[in-house]
């Protein structure tokens, strides 16, 4: 393995080319049919067979090696987003309502482009590969999920996905070993009291007051019972209450999102948001409904399948490229595979005066320039993880 490229100006241009199809062709999460069907279609041309025994509209397709002993999974999202794009590029969603702005179109042309490259160079692909076109990214169900139900990565040795960042600069590649990316759950809460005039207090149960106790308290789940060395953030997004200036309501409707970045953090938010909510409501004589709204667990990227993947990018790219990227607290449900294998899920940097949005903007888009390093080093994965 050396900085000698394998992907070609014509391997590029043809990636774009896909990149941009499947861009004004946006479609939202578990309706990707359309998406499926062309990468169907470009897959029986290379002459790589598809699994039918996944769900639709994901694709997964099997790549048998020159040695098979081992087998590596890439994987690509296919979804967009509910969003009307905005901007005057040659390539502009067609579909009202529905844009690219995540970049999965680039993850899924990327993919592509590396089942092409190994149609047209089998004699170079030792390992047998699995390749993830996968549904439903950015809403529950998650295909993820889904697939790794269904015994997608039953024989697989090890996982790996790239995802293209905004945030992060142009021609630099990295990623944060171990907790990389937070779990996310969501809750509901009703809390049932009892209403009244707002001048006789004394004759209510004041459920907008108990409230503000629930909000204050959850907060001691963060700065007293989570290990100070594992972030997480618990967020309230929604209180819905009455609509009177002097009448106290019977109930109050709140919502919130729990993140974490370690399995144990999140189920011990889990716990002891419930535990609260119902002890909090019952000393104050209410009663508090609790709706756990379960997500996507943590991204945990194995130390293992770091260390192979950032020699792989150094000895490709050069030592300078690669850049570690701090742990966030955006989900991603590619942890299902994490949870299952050991794997990593790798930042392509493309942030630039292309790319100076951020991921689920309406003016959002991919850098291009960002494009040959994701194939070549989605390859250099094939080959050498």
């Amino acid at each position: 393995m050396n900085k000698t490229k394998l992907v070609d100006s014509d391997l590029i241009a043809w990636t774009i080319e896909q990149r941009r199809h499947f861009h004004m062709y946006p479609e939202l999460s578990g309706q990707e049919y359309e998406t499926a069907a062309y990468v169907k279609g470009k897959l029986d041309e290379f002459g790589i067979p598809i699994n039918p025994k996944f769900s639709a509209p994901n694709i997964v397709a099997y790549f048998k090696g020159t040695e098979g002993k081992k087998t590596i999974a890439l994987r690509a999202d296919m979804d967009a987003l509910p969003l009307n794009e905005e901007g005057d590029k040659s390539y502009i969603s067609t579909v009202p309502g529905v844009m690219h702005g995540c970049g999965h179109d680039g993850h899924t042309a990327t993919l592509l482009a590396v089942a092409k490259w190994m149609s047209t160079n089998p004699h170079l692909v030792k390992n047998n590969i699995v390749l993830i076109f996968q549904s439903s990214e950015e809403a529950s169900p998650s295909g993820a999920k889904q697939l790794v139900e269904e015994g997608v990565l039953e024989g697989v040795d090890v996982i790996y996905g790239i995802h293209y960042m905004s945030n992060m600069p142009l021609g630099k590649i990295g990623f944060a070993t171990g907790p990389a990316m937070a779990s996310s759950d969501d809750f509901d809460i009703v809390i049932e009291g009892k209403g009244g005039h707002g001048g006789s207090p004394h004759e209510t149960v004041d459920p907008i007051y108990i409230a503000t106790h629930l909000i204050q308290a959850f907060q001691s789940i963060i700065s007293r019972n989570l290990n100070p060395l594992y972030a997480g953030v618990i967020s309230f997004g929604g209180m819905q209450a009455g609509n009177s200036y002097n009448v106290i309501p019977d109930k109050v409707h709140l919502q919130g999102t729990i993140r974490a970045l370690t399995y144990e953090g999140a189920e011990l938010m889990n716990t002891k948001t419930a535990q609260l909510t119902k002890s909090i409501c019952e000393s104050f004589g209410a009663t508090g409904h609790y709706h756990f709204i379960e997500g996507t667990p943590p991204v945990y990227n194995h130390p293992e399948a770091c260390e192979v993947a950032k020699e792989i990018i150094q000895k490709t790219f050069g030592d300078e490229v690669f850049l570690p990227f701090d742990p966030v607290l955006g989900a991603e449900d590619y942890a299902y595979y994490l949870k299952e294998k050991v794997g990593a899920f790798i930042n392509v940097g493309m942030q630039s005066e292309n790319s100076q949005y951020p991921h689920h903007h309406p003016k959002f888009d991919i850098d291009e320039a960002a494009i040959p390093a994701g194939i070549e080093l989605m390859i250099h994965l094939a080959l050498y993880a």
